[in-house]
């Protein structure tokens, strides 16, 4: 096992003393093509081009003598200090950071960054990273290879967002580009690079968070809100009850695309987005969709509103992972199963249509629960019934996939 092992972050400035010396009695030097050419990286010293942390952490752990590891930014924000660290490999080491590069491209932009959402995008986490950037006004993301700034903006249609692209931060061609996110497909970026996706509403500077990024107590507590707050006039299926099981068994939250299919007044995909989920709100009717988006704004949540009647406006739209159809019945849920979400949720009036519907999510490969929800709204001044709701709520489960 390598006798000391020092993690150095590289953010184009000049070396601390703590860094030289380190570097001056290292035997072994992993890093980047750019930290191997550093003229502070001993000559006889064994290289390393960091391409995989895993193997590079299994010749450290084999090394006899001192180990250095050069990364760019903050080797401990998303970086090789967690590998290193895994049981695995046995190593402990010595940690000398620098600015990351998440925070050097909100400088290089001459933004506050305390309110941003950072995630990391690979090829397999893009889509993801990619509802993080629908779902909040302020997102970094560090890119990779093959989940660059033109695969986010491509993902990305429908929503409009501005793009502030830093590549090779630290290095002699950085260079920081601002585009709106339709238009970063037309350029070949350099990596690395940041993207910080910006959109919707800008909130005030005057008040300071207690908290980085989305402060997830804002605004009312609860899973729901009260039907007052969406105008009142409810349809059966996003009365408060239902709405509160129909949150409960679809579980929305960061990183998850729900579709809302027959928005209606918004209650049901504004609580999906308070939740931190991304959102597609549909319905045929222009009004619902007007209402919604009301709704909306009113609550400082983002979502995108489509106009249109299902099925057939669901063929464009990017993959969900959970969808709640509020309206459209069997056909409309059996569209949806043909896209594979992983939970699906809806309601019916009557038995015979809630055995049809579960029936159909059944045959689709879906693991089907339902319940018959009952409730009775009383008037606590007299204690008296104001309203009476029944309705048999369904869902649907993938059993092969969790959340």
């Amino acid at each position: 096992m390598a006798d000391r092992v020092t993690v150095i972050g590289w953010d184009g400035s000049p070396l601390t003393d703590a860094a030289r010396a380190a570097l001056g009695a290292a035997t072994l030097v992993a890093g980047a093509a750019h930290h191997l050419a550093l003229p502070e990286v001993p000559a006889a010293a064994e290289r390393i081009r960091l391409g995989s942390v895993s193997l590079a952490a299994r010749r450290i752990a084999a090394h006899r003598g001192t180990a250095v590891v050069l990364a760019d930014g903050d080797p401990g924000f998303f970086g090789v200090v967690r590998t290193l660290r895994a049981p695995e490999f046995g190593l402990e080491v010595e940690v000398v950071p620098a600015v990351s590069s998440v925070a050097a491209a909100f400088a290089r932009a001459g933004m506050p960054w305390d309110d941003a959402e950072v995630v990391v995008a690979h090829p397999r986490t893009l889509r993801r990273a990619v509802n993080v950037c629908r779902a909040h006004t302020k997102v970094a993301v560090l890119t990779s290879p093959g989940a660059g700034p033109a695969e986010l903006g491509l993902l990305m249609e429908g929503v409009h967002r501005s793009f502030v692209i830093c590549e090779e931060l630290g290095t002699e061609h950085e260079q920081v580009t601002v585009v709106t996110s339709d238009k970063a497909a037309d350029y070949t970026w350099r990596d690395p690079n940041v993207v910080i996706v910006i959109g919707g509403p800008v909130a005030s500077g005057d008040s300071a968070g207690w908290i980085a990024g989305r402060d997830p107590s804002a605004g009312p507590r609860g899973w729901t809100l009260p039907a007052g707050e969406y105008g009142g006039d409810l349809g059966e299926g996003e009365r408060e009850p239902v709405r509160i099981g129909q949150l409960a068994r679809l579980g929305p939250g960061l990183g998850d695309l729900v579709w809302d299919i027959g928005c209606g007044s918004g209650a049901f995909a504004t609580d999906a987005a308070r939740a931190g989920a991304a959102v597609i709100a549909v319905d045929h009717d222009r009004h619902a969709c007007a209402r919604t988006d009301a709704a909306a704004r009113r609550h400082g949540v983002q979502m995108q509103i489509v106009h249109g009647a299902a099925p057939q406006i669901l063929e464009n739209l990017p993959e969900p992972d959970v969808v709640r159809v509020g309206g459209g019945g069997a056909a409309v849920v059996s569209a949806v199963a043909d896209r594979r979400p992983q939970r699906i949720v809806t309601h019916a009036a009557t038995r015979d249509d809630a055995e049809l519907v579960g029936r159909n999510l059944t045959e689709h490969g879906y693991r089907v629960e339902c319940a018959l929800l009952q409730s009775v709204e009383l008037d606590t001044r007299a204690w008296t019934e104001k309203e009476r709701s029944v309705a048999f709520l369904l869902s649907g489960v993938l059993p092969a996939r969790g959340r």
